[in-house]
C-alpha cells in the first residue's frame, strides 16, 4: 500500500490552550503560527505518524504584556527554545471516532511522553478537489514536567497559576496529491 502525506492546512486549523488563573477562572490562548504533517498507509489514520511544530513567539492571549511575560526565562524562555514540537510513537482506534495519540512532546528541552485524544471529524472534498480531514486533538498537560514552574501566591497562599494546561487543537489536513 502506498504512503499518504497529509499536511497541516493552516487556515482552517486552531491550536489553544487553557489554564486556570487564581483557580477560578480559565485564561485561553492559541499559538498562532504552527506546521504538521501525518504519513498513513493509503487513507487510514491508524498508526499513522504525526509531526507538529508551534512557533512559541506566536503566543497570542489577548494581552500583550503578558504574551511578553509568557516569552520571557519565567515561562517558554522563546529565544533560546523557540519551538515546542510533536512526533507520535502511536495512533490507535480507541473507539467510533475516537483515537489515543500517543508521542513525544518536546517544550523547553524537555521532552516526555503524552496521551491525547483526537476525535475524527471526517473527510471532504473541498470546491478545489482536494481531499481534507479534520480533527480535534485535546488532553492535558502538567507543565511543571516541562520545567515551566513560575508561580506566584494569591493572598491567601494559593497558587495563582494552574499547573495543569489543557491543550485543544482543531485540524485540518489536506491530502498532498
Amino acid at each position: 500500500m502506498s504512503k499518504t502525506t497529509w499536511n497541516v492546512d493552516v487556515a482552517h486549523s486552531e491550536v489553544q490552550f487553557k489554564v486556570k488563573h487564581l483557580v477560578i477562572s480559565t485564561v485561553t490562548g492559541f499559538f498562532r503560527t504552527f506546521s504538521g504533517s501525518a504519513s498513513t498507509e493509503g487513507d487510514s489514520f491508524e498508526n499513522a505518524n504525526v509531526n507538529f511544530t508551534i512557533d512559541v513567539n506566536s503566543v497570542d492571549t489577548g494581552q500583550p504584556g503578558r504574551d511578553e511575560h509568557l516569552l520571557n526565562a519565567d515561562f517558554f524562555e522563546s529565544q533560546k527554545f523557540p519551538q515546542f514540537s510533536f512526533v507520535s510513537t502511536s495512533l490507535k482506534k480507541d473507539k467510533g471516532d475516537l483515537y489515543k495519540l500517543v508521542g513525544d512532546l518536546t517544550i523547553k528541552g524537555v521532552t516526555k511522553e503524552v496521551e491525547l485524544s483526537a476525535e475524527y471529524g471526517g473527510t471532504e472534498r473541498d470546491p478545489w478537489g482536494n481531499t481534507k480531514v479534520g480533527f480535534e486533538v485535546s488532553g492535558t498537560i502538567d507543565r511543571k514536567e516541562f520545567g515551566v514552574t513560575f508561580n506566584s501566591l494569591t493572598e491567601t497562599g494559593g497558587l495563582a497559576l494552574g499547573e495543569n494546561i489543557k491543550i485543544l487543537a482543531n485540524i485540518q489536513l489536506a491530502k498532498q496529491a
